[in-house]
């Protein structure tokens, strides 16, 4: 599901059991927008929804099975859907023999890795520059306009415009005043941009941005003012604007609008390459949204990361589009053919909050899970993201679930790396009950187009966008520890001989092709009609007059000439 984009911020109310196993938080009355919690014999529960719990009430006694609780609070509930726009999502370093490097202290193509004193990028101010959580996005602090008005812009790598809320909006707490900019210019352009939940409509424009952690100086961007959305900015988010910082190809109104990064990339001469990590492991989805992350702009800082850093190629420059080539849960291959896990697309977003996979991996890797799970009887509405599992707070459930691993083909294209998530980033907590139990979701999903890695991988790795050699590295992010044990591993290389060539489709439908498609229709379409129009107007004199002898009966030579 899409970050920000239809998330809603439901409230919970709960209750207690006195069992080992996870107690079952499930939909009641769908109508009503209630909830209702039942113990289950070994059932679990979860939901793809950020939860986060006003005053609370609840209770019940009686030991496990005896009775049964029912509380309802009023509750908006978003369906995980696909990333629209997905659904949904990206260091200039010479490869060596592979893809797995140790990076040198500055390098080719104008590559900085350490803090350039006095000059435009200082790495080290980046780091902790985001604040959030993957619930509900993570982001950055923008000065905009003159005098400089401070926003919350969420970072966003699976669409490609930078906007800004342009009018007071009840879910946000602050706006950009264009009145009050004495160097915004208004292109007159409208926009519309739609998301895999949630559309925003504004005007494109121009105005100069400063960010005050790293990037020194201003620069005039592209900026678009939104006027109206729908499910865009939602209750408890704390961003008011969004950051696209995927390639020009999906910016909107069309690819001509050039985007904030390459903005930058342009005025600030900075190397063409950002890096991003975001601090979330094991901490509730939608917590106080002060958990911290860094965008690193202009190259990657080596704090962030331990190991090396393994790259695999961008596929197309529109998506960070990428290829994968199996998954594993538990060490065992789910052996599907490697066109299904690429199905439309791969792509690195952080604008999505969980791991979505096609409906047919995402049925075998809940199979996978369930069959290799500590625990066998599990409700489909835990995997579904309709019910949550709770556990008392004393026991910690990540032991009884399997490790996934990704495997992605390397630069060397006979070679491939896998990243694997250990159950800490996948089942995560979202909401505590009281003194005694802890609920969890499942942070996985699944997709109608597209396989996507979002905040739920994400958040194990520092991720570089290597747009200049167009690859996405990944690396250990020291943060993805849960009570100091590593949560995130890669390893490599591993041989491709096993898999295909190529797993991407080599047709992609992707929107600048079916906007292209939909106008040749269109104008054929008008062309025929325009014809139609023409013939009809003919006067009757024009038409030809049907003779005697034009009339075919069983007098004329085609019969005569058929029996002949």
């Amino acid at each position: 599901m899409k970050l920000g984009r239809g998330e809603a911020a439901p409230f919970f109310f709960l209750l207690l059991l006195l069992s080992p196993s996870p107690w079952l938080l499930q939909s009641g009355s769908q109508a009503a927008g209630s909830w209702e919690a039942t113990p289950g014999p070994r059932a679990a529960a979860g939901m793809g929804t950020p939860l986060a719990a006003p005053g609370l009430l609840l209770l019940l006694a009686g030991t496990a099975g005896l009775c049964r609780a029912f509380f309802s609070l009023p509750l908006r509930v978003s369906h995980p859907v696909a990333p629209g726009g997905s659904p949904p999502a990206p260091v200039v370093l010479r490869p060596g023999s592979g893809s797995r490097q140790q990076e040198p202290l500055g390098g080719a193509d104008g590559l900085a890795l350490a803090s350039d004193v006095g000059g435009t990028l200082n790495f080290l101010a980046m780091v902790e520059n985001l604040q959030g959580d993957s619930g509900r996005g993570y982001y950055l602090e923008m000065l905009i306009g003159t005098p400089p008005q401070a926003l919350n812009i969420l970072v966003d790598t699976g669409s490609s415009n930078f906007a800004v809320a342009g009018v007071p909006d009840p879910d946000v707490t602050s706006y950009f005043n264009t009145e009050l900019s004495s160097t915004y210019k208004s292109q007159g352009i409208d926009v519309t941009v739609k998301y895999s939940q949630g559309s925003w409509t504004g005007v494109l424009g121009t105005d100069v941005i400063t960010i005050p952690k790293g990037i020194y100086g201003s620069y005039t961007i592209n900026i678009a003012t939104i006027l109206e959305s729908e499910n865009f900015f939602l209750p408890g988010v704390k961003w008011h604007g969004i950051l696209g910082l995927a390639y020009d190809a999906l910016a909107k109104p069309s690819s001509s609008v050039e985007t904030f990064f390459d903005s930058l990339v342009r005025q600030a001469k900075i190397p063409n390459i950002f890096s991003l990590q975001m601090c979330g492991a094991g901490l509730p989805v939608s917590g106080s949204g002060t958990n911290g992350g860094s965008l690193v702009l202009g190259g990657i800082e080596p704090s962030l990361y331990k190991g090396d850093i393994w790259y695999t190629p961008v596929k197309e420059e529109w998506y960070y589009q990428v290829e994968i080539l199996k998954l594993e849960v538990g060490g065992q291959n789910l052996e599907l053919d490697c066109t299904e896990y690429n199905a439309d697309k791969a792509i690195v977003d952080s604008g999505t909050t969980l791991l979505r996979l096609p409906q047919k991996v995402f049925s075998a890797v809940v199979q996978a899970i369930a069959r290799t799970s500590l625990i066998q009887e599990f409700s489909s509405g835990f995997w579904t993201g309709s019910q949550l599992a709770c556990w008392d707070k004393t026991e910690r459930p990540w032991p009884l679930f399997p490790k996934l691993s990704i495997y992605l083909r390397d630069e060397n294209s006979s070679r491939s790396f896998r990243i694997s998530i250990l159950p800490q980033l996948y089942i995560q907590p979202i909401l505590g009950i009281g003194e005694n139990l802890q609920c969890y979701r499942f942070g996985i999903s699944s997709s109608t187009n597209a396989l996507v890695i979002g905040a739920t991988v994400m958040e194990g790795f520092y991720v570089i966008f290597d747009r200049a050699q167009r690859r996405v590295g990944f690396a250990v992010s020291p943060c993805a520890e849960v009570d100091g044990s590593p949560v995130s591993e890669i390893e490599g290389p591993f041989t491709t001989a096993d898999v295909a060539s190529n797993c991407v489709s080599s047709v992609s439908f992707h929107e600048p092709v079916l906007w292209i498609a939909s106008y040749a229709l269109m104008s054929l379409c008008g062309i025929i009609l325009l014809v139609l129009i023409i013939l009809l107007l003919i006067p009757p004199r024009c038409q030809h007059r049907y003779t005697d002898n034009d009339v075919v009966n069983d007098e004329s030579s085609l019969v005569r000439h058929r029996w002949k």
